[in-house]
Formats: C-alpha cells, structure tokens, sequence
C-alpha cells in the first residue's frame, strides 16, 4: 500500500465521474444510443454493465488515502488499453458508426487516454509505502 496522493484521489475521482455517467447511459439507454450512433446496441449495453463494475473499483479506490500500487497500476493499464481498443474497434471495420458515433468513440478513447496520463502522474507523485 501507498499513500495516495491528492492529484491522484481526483483523477481516479474525475475517472469515476465520467465513467459512472456512461456507465448509466449505455446500461439504461443503449437503444437510443445505438439508433443515434449507429453501434450495436449490445455492444453499448455490455459496456455500460462493465462501466457498473468499473466505476465501484475507481469510486473506491478514489476514496481510499492508501491504495494497492498494483491496483492502480492496473486501471493506468486498462485505461491506456481502452483507449487503444476504441481506436481499433473504429479501424476494424467491425463497426459501422455514423459520424456521431465515431466522433463519441474518439472523444471517450481520448478522454480514457487522458485519465491514464493523470493517474500515471498522480501514483508517481504518491507518497511512500504504508505498513498495512
């Protein structure tokens, strides 16, 4: 365990925020997302039931003044992968989205990629280890 640093509290937090708002969206409103950008709506949907799931671990570790190095170092991981997934997925030819659809895509990939950055920068600035 570490001491958590306050930069990386709200990255996590901010990670939390955003992804619990898509996790809602895309578990509640999959059909009318998929009609607007033209995805698959069960694709959306089991993306918002991962984001469930997902933003619990981030909430919790954002709220917690130690946190396991390796966890973190986990969601940094996920989150660098999710960016570059999205990006595949949209260069697959998999999907077919419409233009707001792929412009959603890359604004999340980029948003993802930037919430990696700063929870990398945040368990950098972290303090020492904590005997648990």
């Amino acid at each position: 365990m570490i001491d958590a640093s306050s930069f990386l509290r709200r990255a996590l937090l901010a990670d939390a925020i955003f992804s619990g708002i898509a996790a809602l969206g895309f578990t509640f409103g999959a059909s009318a997302f998929a009609s607007l950008f033209n995805l698959p709506e069960g694709l959306l949907r089991e993306t918002g039931l991962f984001l469930i799931a997902y933003t619990a671990l981030v909430g919790w570790l954002a709220s917690r003044a130690s946190v396991a190095k390796p966890l973190v170092l986990l969601v940094v991981v996920g989150n660098a992968a999710w960016t570059g997934g999205s990006i595949a997925l949209l260069l697959s030819g998999t999907v077919s989205p419409n233009l707001a659809g792929e412009l959603m895509v890359v604004a999340q990939a980029i948003a993802t990629g930037v919430f990696a950055e700063l929870q990398y920068v945040g368990l950098r600035r972290s303090g020492s280890v904590v005997a648990a």
